[in-house]
């Protein structure tokens, strides 16, 4: 794991992307399911990127170009999805613009694990995923790939760390992991660093989970509690704050 001085200096550039987030508002797109479009949504507001959802494959051109960064989440797959997913893509690419895959649940599908591990190929700067998804899916030494879980662990290349804190309320909410999707990409709207910008999404989610889980009384109160959280939070406090190692 990480030094120290290495630690303190990620923690130091993930409260300076904070802040850059905060002053820029970025717009994101956000290539999504519908399970997840509204907390997708909200949490980018509440750190405050300006996300939009259009999910129309002839619309992404023109989306992706007016917005700094992507993401690209696979749940519900349908036909919609599959024609979106690579245009989002094209115009990314075309454009420079940084994205993240989230390649919900591609253990469950031969078909879906396919298709991920194809726009995997492309090179996306993150891919983040859960514990579960993780083996079945082949990523390049220059994606950051980040797989959350009670610790959300961040690697690249020769580049690890490990963040702790949360709450085990977060795996109670649906959509938590694909809103830190978004998240992620709201940081590489600002961060030039892939793996800062994954670390940055990652110690927000975890110190406002601590912080929710202290007022929440189960899930249904949680949510509001991490947004308004997420809301309240000040680049120090992932300095104070975040667990990491």
């Amino acid at each position: 794991m990480a030094t120290e001085l290495v630690i303190s200096d990620y923690l130091g550039r993930s409260a300076s992307a904070l802040s850059r987030l905060r002053h820029r508002r970025p717009r994101v797109h956000c290539l999504t399911n519908y399970v997840a479009m509204q907390l997708s949504a909200n949490l980018p507001l509440a750190v405050g990127a300006v996300p939009s959802m259009t999910m129309e494959a002839e619309a992404m051109p023109d989306f992706v170009e007016s917005t700094a960064s992507l993401l690209v989440n696979l749940g519900q797959l349908d036909a919609l999805r599959r024609e979106a997913a690579p245009a989002a893509i094209d115009a990314a690419t075309m454009l420079q613009r940084p994205w993240v895959l989230d390649p919900v649940k591609v253990d469950r599908s031969g078909d879906r694990r396919a298709f991920a591990q194809g726009l995997l190929d492309r090179g996306p700067a993150i891919l983040r995923c859960n514990t579960v998804e993780r083996p079945f899916l082949n990523a390049a030494a220059q994606t950051v790939v980040v797989v959350t879980g009670e610790l959300d662990r961040i690697v690249q290349a020769d580049r690890e760390i490990e963040i702790g804190g949360g709450s085990p309320l977060m795996d109670r909410v649906t959509a938590m992991g694909c809103a830190g999707s978004a998240l992620a990409a709201a940081f590489l709207a600002v961060e030039p660093d892939p793996f800062v910008a994954a670390l940055s999404a990652m110690l927000v989610m975890k110190v406002a989970g601590s912080r929710a889980a202290e007022r929440a009384e189960g899930p249904g109160s949680f949510q509001p509690a991490f947004l308004d959280a997420v809301y309240a939070l000040e680049p120090e406090n992932l300095r104070a704050e975040g667990i990491v190692r």
